[in-house]
């Protein structure tokens, strides 16, 4: 089969997901945006409330730069929100905001999956780079059609249980995104910061789509290393041949 297809059939449908994602995080976030939320907070003096309500303390917010740029620092125990959310007064800066809070209860909790996530995320660091350039190398020294012999095989097989790590992370990270989610919600409708109805519904688009975006990064990982998996084996079969 040809190479560029094969690679085609592999990456373009998580290619499509992503894009198809990110879409949907944006144009869920522009409707919630307009539905002011119940409590008539900003994400940050909501984020502020939802941690002071969870007894979790010594988690700072600050304003980040770039739209939707959200996340938590487990390292400084900062929770950073993006303009819209930090100053936004709607249902979707609540969700959003409340998200991110929900990563930092998680820490103050021990929640295994975070920490585990955390644990992995040196390696997939190094792995998302260095398995890719070991593939590449062992292509490079022993051609796609040979390369299942000798050293360029096992380099090749290195770079594969690097770039796992990756796809380690991704998986992770799925139950990590999802409960601090499900936290987001309870605790905003629980305390009455966005009331349960539309305002609820408009919210959990938000956060829906956002997840999404996770599940896509997870498709897209799992892909490339079964590219990457098919590419070895074409080459062993190849050089049986």
């Amino acid at each position: 089969m040809n190479g560029m297809l094969v690679y085609l059939l592999f990456m373009v449908p998580p290619m499509l997901l992503a894009l198809w994602a990110q879409a949907r995080v944006k144009s869920s976030f522009a409707m919630a945006h307009g539905v002011r939320a119940a409590s008539g907070l900003s994400g940050a003096e909501t984020a502020a409330m939802v941690l002071e309500a969870s007894g979790v303390s010594g988690v700072r917010i600050e304003e980040s730069h770039g739209f939707l740029s959200d996340h938590y620092d487990p390292r400084h125990r900062v929770v950073r929100l993006s303009p819209q959310v930090y100053h936004g007064r709607s249902v979707a800066a609540a969700g959003i905001a409340a998200h991110e809070v929900g990563h930092a209860i998680q820490h103050a909790q021990h929640y295994l999956p975070l920490k585990l996530r955390n644990g992995v995320v040196p390696l997939a660091g190094i792995g998302s780079n260095a398995g890719i350039m070991l593939i590449f190398v062992g292509m490079l020294l022993g051609g796609v059609a040979g390369a299942a012999a000798g050293m360029p095989f096992w380099i090749m097989i290195a770079g594969i249980g690097l770039f796992s790590t990756v796809v380690l992370f991704q998986l992770i990270n799925l139950p990590v995104e999802f409960d601090a989610s499900a936290r987001a919600r309870r605790l905003l409708v629980n305390a009455g910061l966005v009331a349960e109805g539309q305002q609820a519904a408009a919210m959990n688009r938000v956060l829906s789509a956002a997840a999404m975006t996770y599940v896509a990064a997870t498709v897209g990982a799992i892909a490339t290393l079964l590219y990457y998996v098919f590419v070895i084996m074409s080459a062993q079969n190849s050089s049986r041949n």
